[in-house]
């Protein structure tokens, strides 16, 4: 299945006297790479959300979580001071007023703005209902996230089904091309041998044309590079149908694409071809680029 690993989800809910807001949103990264940012006093989530994420199928994509709870309520929370770093923070202040001769305007609202100098402690029996509480919302943001990654991914693979459908229409002609190269060349050469034998009376050798002949067919012949090409297509299907992340192994299948295709272009013997071959190369740079942001 295509996942993109850029999305976004957001959620707002009123829980037990607390208004949580939970938001994720992630762009394309090449692992799991998660930050969680939330309300202070329910840090010690943090650790919990990351793990909850990839339970939830999210193996790679660099992922941002935003919770925000406002306690509409504040039984049983016990809100203290810091004195050794707020005594440390006002002495900071104190110094940049001193060195930069600023006006002194250091007073309690204006320490109290750096929720830092406080220390909030909850009772450790709310610990589970917190997290009850604040799952509720992260699972509708995560809905929502999730929801997104899949559409953006079926978009994706509309967009590169489409790009290998151009690439099939190629190779159809490449391997036309390849089989009248192949008749094309025999008869040119025993054009070119006829000539030069009849202008120096020497009687021909068929067998030599012959071998000739095989020799060159050998050389431009693309019957395996086309066999493996069309495989990788059938593997690419497979990898599509699973419900396993599919990026990392399109990412290698894809280069198995390019190599095969480099093949054919190193055997190419007329013009067409060769252009042909720099249409494949341009439409699989383009799948490769989109399959970045395939989870």
């Amino acid at each position: 299945m295509f996942r993109s690993m850029t999305a976004f989800g957001r959620a707002r809910e009123t829980v037990a006297s607390k208004d949580i807001t939970a938001e994720i949103k992630s762009v394309n990264n090449r692992y799991f790479d998660c930050t969680v940012k939330i309300t202070k006093l329910y840090s010690f989530l943090e650790d919990k959300i990351k793990k909850y994420l990839q339970e939830k199928g999210i193996s790679r994509g660099k992922v941002e979580v935003y919770v925000s709870v406002d306690l509409l309520e504040q039984d049983g929370v016990e809100i203290n001071l810091d004195t050794a770093y707020a005594k440390s923070y006002i002495d900071a202040l104190k110094k940049l007023r001193d060195t930069f001769d600023l006006k002194d305007d250091i007073t309690v609202s204006r320490v109290a703005m750096n929720k830092d100098v406080f220390t909030v402690k909850k009772p450790e029996d709310d610990i589970e209902k917190d997290w009850a509480d604040i799952k509720l919302v992260l699972d509708k943001a995560l809905d929502t996230f999730l929801e997104r990654r899949e559409e953006e991914g079926k978009n994706l693979h509309k967009n590169i089904a489409e790009k290998i459908e151009n690439i099939k229409g190629f190779l159809k002609v490449i391997e036309k091309n390849s089989e009248s190269d192949i008749k094309g060349y025999a008869s040119k050469l025993e054009e070119r041998i006829l000539k030069f034998l009849n202008d120096n009376s020497v009687q021909i050798d068929e067998q030599r044309i012959l071998t000739e002949v095989a020799i060159f067919a050998d050389k431009v012949a693309i019957d395996e590079e086309l066999v493996r090409l069309n495989s990788h297509f059938d593997a690419f299907e497979d990898i599509v149908s699973s419900n396993e992340p599919a990026g990392r192994k399109l990412d290698f299948l894809l280069q198995e694409m390019n190599r095969e295709t480099n093949t054919i272009g190193s055997k190419a013997s007329n013009t067409e071809t060769a252009h042909l071959v720099v249409n494949i190369k341009n439409e699989l740079e383009k799948i490769r680029e989109q399959i970045q942001n395939i989870e």
